[in-house]
């Protein structure tokens, strides 16, 4: 939820793939002090490929409300999964919400 309206992940990260860069993301929410939280998007780049941050939302700008768009993303060479592969979304968020009374499932 960022400035009340409900964003869901799945819907950005669909929208992430589509660029051809993207080899892997994992879209979730942070802290935000006038929003209550942001969307931030952690993407692992193909080999040989390349892309800005500014790119990336650039690209969900033009197919995605202005809303569900990232407002940051963090560029990593791969992103915490469990032994079956599936994402570890609540060890990728831990970090962004070190030290906060709030904290979301």
């Amino acid at each position: 939820i960022t400035g009340g309206e409900n964003v869901s992940s799945i819907e950005v990260e669909d929208r992430l793939y589509q660029h051809p860069g993207v080899a892997e993301v994992c879209v979730i929410g942070i802290p935000d002090d006038k929003w209550g939280e942001t969307v931030k998007a952690l993407v692992v780049l193909k080999a040989d490929a390349s892309a800005t941050e500014a790119e990336l939302i650039e690209h969900c700008r033009a197919g995605l409300a202005h809303y569900k768009c990232p407002t940051s993303v963090e560029f990593r060479a791969e992103l915490a999964r469990t032994a079956t592969g599936k994402l570890q979304k609540f060890k990728l968020r831990a970090p962004f919400w070190e030290g906060r009374d709030r904290t979301v499932n």
